[in-house]
């Protein structure tokens, strides 16, 4: 239920925050949607529980997509998107009450997927940070081809050809079509 709350909070912020600005931001910005602990967020020895990261993530990437008005466009083609891996590292924890910034950019695209890098920051010291692979897909099935990502994007203002280390990890992790 938490998240669902959030996720309302997050959406209105999007929506006032382009009707004060006039317009969408870009896709291949970095979106810093701030956080503060919650009670619902603690395990049992007191701080962020190591599922809600991920759960966290969901939303920094849903607030990247939203205010970048990909959301409504990708929807509107019949298009989604699903995380087919991620990989994540914690440093620091987070306890009750403490704000935190997640940030959220686009980090690279292959043929198949996008790459996503999200990093929980507070007061500048990195807490954790999270490598998604997604991918979109078409609702009739397939899926979305990064020419026809880049055609309702246009052409990001940075090389993103995949690190060899997240291609590696990409690799070792992917599960046959004929695993059992």
């Amino acid at each position: 239920m938490n998240l669902y709350f959030r996720l309302l909070l997050l959406t209105l912020r999007t929506r006032t925050a382009r009707r004060r600005t006039g317009r969408w931001t870009s896709l291949w910005d970095e979106a810093r949607t701030p956080f503060r602990v919650a009670l619902t967020d603690l395990d049992p020895l007191r701080h962020v529980n190591n599922g809600k990261y991920l759960s966290l993530l969901d939303l920094g990437r849903y607030d990247l997509l939203a205010r970048s008005g990909f959301w409504q466009a990708a929807t509107d083609r019949g298009w989604y998107a699903v995380v087919a891996a991620q990989t994540i590292t914690y440093k620091r924890s987070l306890t009750l009450g403490q704000r935190f910034v997640l940030r959220t950019r686009v980090l690279a695209m292959d043929e198949r997927s996008v790459y996503m890098e999200q990093t929980f920051v507070r007061r500048d010291a990195v807490i954790a940070r999270a490598v998604v692979q997604a991918r979109f897909l078409h609702r009739d099935g397939g899926h979305v081809t990064p020419a026809e990502l880049l055609a309702l994007t246009g052409a990001p203002p940075r090389d993103l050809t995949v690190p060899d280390w997240v291609r590696v990890w990409a690799d070792a992790v992917r599960i046959s079509s004929t695993a059992r």
